[in-house]
């Protein structure tokens, strides 16, 4: 479905200034998630979700990737509905604009079409 490209910068804008708050976690969680992305154990989905791209019976990590995406359905929903479009655009906006180009090299990410690609 075509969207007007006003669309994209407004979810983009409000996905920015709404997901702050979202992406400051705990500093534990936090710390937890991005060890397990160091050790390729989870990384950045591009529907703008966390996901698991090995299996891990870390309960804590698994508590901290259910948390952080359940914070992040959130703000995606609140900027859909801003922007008139669905939060699964605004999840993947955030992804292209501010969650792919944080990924540090050697991390993994899912794109678009389901594959995991270490950068």
């Amino acid at each position: 479905m075509f969207r007007p490209p006003h669309v994209f910068m407004a979810v983009a804008a409000v996905a920015a200034v709404a997901a702050a708050p979202v992406l400051a976690q705990t500093a534990a969680e936090k710390a937890r998630i991005d060890a397990a992305k160091a050790a390729g154990v989870v990384g950045e989905q591009a529907d703008g979700f966390v996901g698991f791209r090995l299996e891990s019976n870390d309960a804590p990590l698994r508590e901290a990737v259910r948390s952080t995406n359940a914070a992040r359905a959130q703000v995606y929903a609140r900027s859909a509905e801003a922007a008139g479009t669905t939060a699964a655009v605004a999840g993947a906006r955030m992804f292209e604009l501010n969650l792919l180009p944080r990924i540090a090299t050697g991390e993994w990410y899912r794109n678009a079409q389901g594959q995991w690609v270490q950068r």
